[in-house]
């Protein structure tokens, strides 16, 4: 499967703050790729530098194989960006916003453009001023939806909006994104494990894994031990992939993050002459995300 588009080596200074450093990401054609993390933890930045917002301080960015700094005014007609606090004119009528917008975009359909704002329930004749935070999003994926993009970028779309809205906003952008690569900044992780199909997590500006999202659930389990005796195993011994290790006399927790069975089973049995029961469970990636928070927090 192509990229449709990638970073390499990049990094982002605004004065002596690093905000990106050296994140190397690959987005698959036709996936639906959550890139989440922390607020603060450079997110945003990278959307920014994807759409020629910011520019980078050293590596670079590409979309459909072209350099960010240089991507052309045809490109940006197949990509579709719906950011967080985006201005609109307010001034205009959500019907007048869609006019507006038309002539921009040589696909744009007039016919798709009227059934999303139906689809939406969007008053065509309200001031986008007057429309609450959960309508404006609405409008601004609409505006994006209607010359079907082959790229669509949301920064933190959820924020902010009730369960309702957002279950719409995330029906509709499912219903009508067929075909299209959509990349979506987050911190809200409940929503975005519904529905992504690869997973990138951002942490204080370093990219620390990127994968289908299968894989990632699949390798992370919460391992509980317990022993016939208290067996005492120093911190140096733990296997690097096992995080948040606690022990508490013959108990024994922690999370495999390469979980394999055979193989984790013969790490136990390697550390622990008297296993009595083992249990293993799968984890929600809210959990996954608390782990490798926690770890980071200790390794920094």
């Amino acid at each position: 499967m192509s990229e449709i588009l990638q970073t390499i080596q990049l990094s982002k200074r605004f004065g002596s703050t690093v905000v990106l450093d050296r994140m190397d990401m690959r987005m698959p054609e036709g996936s639906i790729y959550g890139l989440l993390g922390p607020n603060g933890a450079g997110k945003s930045t990278t959307l920014q530098i994807l759409m020629n917002i910011h520019r980078p301080s050293s590596g670079h960015a590409e979309i459909f194989g072209h350099d960010c700094r240089r991507i052309s005014p045809q490109d940006f007609t197949e990509i579709g960006y719906v950011a967080e606090s985006q201005d609109m004119p307010d001034w205009m009528t959500v019907a007048e916003f869609m006019a507006y917008l038309q002539p921009f975009y040589p696909n744009w359909d007039a016919a798709r453009a009227e059934q999303l704002l139906r689809e939406f329930d969007l008053p065509f004749g309200r001031k986008l001023r007057h429309l609450s935070r959960g309508m404006r999003t609405k409008a601004a994926l609409a505006s994006s939806l209607a010359y079907r993009p082959r790229l669509l970028v949301m920064d933190e779309p959820f924020s902010g909006l009730d369960s309702l809205v957002r279950d719409e906003v995330i029906e509709g952008l499912l219903a009508n994104t067929e075909g299209a690569s959509v990349l979506i900044s987050s911190h809200d992780l409940a929503e975005i494990e519904s529905f992504a199909s690869h997973i990138g997590y951002l942490d204080r500006g370093r990219l620390q894994f990127s994968e289908e999202m299968a894989s990632l659930t699949e390798r992370f389990r919460e391992i509980e031990l317990t022993l016939d005796t208290a067996q005492r195993i120093p911190a140096s011994a733990w296997p690097s992939s096992w995080l948040n290790t606690e022990q508490s006399g013959s108990l024994i927790r922690f999370v495999e993050t390469q979980f394999e069975r055979e193989r984790t089973m013969t790490e136990i049995r390697r550390l622990f002459e008297n296993v009595k029961q083992v249990g293993v469970k799968a984890m929600p990636l809210r959990s996954i995300f608390v782990t490798l928070a926690k770890a980071s927090r200790k390794a920094a």
